[in-house]
């Protein structure tokens, strides 16, 4: 066909510069979008039934809890499990005339999924490959995410059309946590995942190996039902970094078919503290992104003037678990002095990731003292210019304070192992 025939008419140029203009257009739109977003994770698996996208929401909703604007994205046209996890059945996405408004799941949440635009939950999807890619692509361009510090995209499970599309359309994209079981059935699939990344240029970030034990209710042991450590040594085979092992607990099964977030409504529990070690590294991208804003206070600056220290208490002395405790002894002290000019007793606020380092920095504390803490607590504390002594005795928290303050307090190992 000649340029003259192939000439829509009107004027407006041949199909093909029709096309390359859309693309143009299309490709504009996707980095106006993208740009505004810090950091984009996917969420992969090799096979089906793992938790993926249980673990993707509670990733999701964790990084909400710690101050972040967040969105998620659930791109599993054939399952899309995200607004029954978030309990959003039934909701659709808003629009401001020019672009589709996701749903708000919470402040600092946003939710978008294939699922929100069926006219029943029930209805099948069955699209063919190029179709996927432009529902994808349209996803990724007319989606106002607004600035979001991440975006968390859940992908159905394998290596196939979805997570090639995206990996094509974000060539930024900051990585993938895939998510196994301890299975060899499942980890052989997840070697062909983290061999999928490599092929298609998306670094893995991480494995999280799921439903990995369980944790007994009434003795809180735990108890490996299928096998243990099959994630860690094949991250190790393949390269690549593990995240954690999160067992099983019927309170997800619970929480997961109600809508209600894991992390937040079951916090205290193992399931809930693996989680939050999963989110530390992700958390970790972030800080890293703005290291402006960090002030790490010197051992010789600690010591000048007044001081707040708080000290985690459980039954009036200090307790062995930071992170458990009933309420903090918040001292005001004169260093230089040596003396205690006051004190107070504040009830611990709920266990949710981030929140202590924030709640303990707006009452002005800059000392703890404890006896255990995980290492990402203790890199939170450190970024809101906080010291950490750790090691130290269940004793009196008065006393904790008088011999910090004549530096006879003696610290022995950190008692928190996560």
């Amino acid at each position: 066909m000649s340029e003259e025939k192939n000439k829509i008419p009107g004027g407006l140029g041949t199909v093909e510069e029709n096309k390359k203009t859309k693309e143009q257009q299309e490709q504009k739109a996707l980095a106006d979008r993208m740009g505004r977003i810090r950091h984009k994770i996917m969420v992969l698996s090799g096979k089906g039934g793992v938790g993926k996208s249980t673990v993707a929401a509670n990733i999701a909703v964790s990084l909400a809890m710690d101050g972040n604007k967040v969105g998620l994205l659930d791109t599993d046209f054939h399952g899309p499990s995200i607004p029954t996890l978030l309990n959003l059945e039934g909701k659709r996405p808003g629009s401001d005339g020019k672009s589709i408004l996701p749903v708000e799941f919470s402040e600092g949440l946003k939710v978008m999924s294939i699922g929100f635009l069926l006219q029943k939950k029930d209805d099948a999807v069955i699209w063919r490959g190029p179709m996927k890619m432009g529902v994808i692509k349209q996803l990724l361009t007319e989606v106002n995410w607004g600035d979001l510090d991440y975006l968390i995209i859940d992908f159905p499970p394998g290596t196939g059309d979805e997570a090639l599309s995206v990996a094509q359309l974000i060539p930024g994209t900051d990585g993938a946590v895939i998510v196994t079981t301890p299975q060899n059935l499942s980890l052989n699939d997840v070697k062909k995942c983290i061999n999928f990344c490599k092929q298609v240029g998306v670094p893995v970030l991480g494995v999280v190996e799921n439903m990995s034990g369980l944790v007994c209710p009434h003795c809180h042991e735990m108890i490996d039902i299928f096998k243990a450590g099959g994630g860690k040594t094949m991250a190790d085979e393949m390269g690549v970094p593990f995240l954690g092992r999160i067992p099983m607990d019927p309170q997800i099964v619970e929480a997961s078919d109600s809508g209600k977030p894991f992390v937040y409504h079951y916090g205290e529990t193992e399931a809930a503290k693996a989680f939050a070690g999963v989110v530390g590294p992700l958390l970790a991208m972030n800080d890293k992104a703005e290291p402006e804003t960090k002030t790490i206070v010197s051992k010789k600056e600690e010591k000048k003037g007044m001081h707040k220290i708080a000290i985690p208490i459980v039954e009036g002395h200090l307790s062995a678990h930071f992170g458990h405790c009933e309420e903090f002894a918040i001292f005001d002290v004169d260093l230089e002095a040596k003396k205690i000019i006051g004190q107070e007793r504040a009830p611990s606020p709920p266990h949710e990731p981030g929140l202590l380092p924030r709640w303990l920095g707006e009452k002005g504390v800059n000392v703890i003292i404890a006896g255990g803490m995980g290492t990402r607590a203790q890199e939170l504390f450190a970024e809101r210019g906080i010291s950490v002594s750790i090691g130290a005795p269940a004793d009196d928290p008065e006393r904790i304070v008088i011999s910090y303050m004549n530096s006879a307090l003696e610290l022995g190992d950190n008692t928190c192992d996560h």
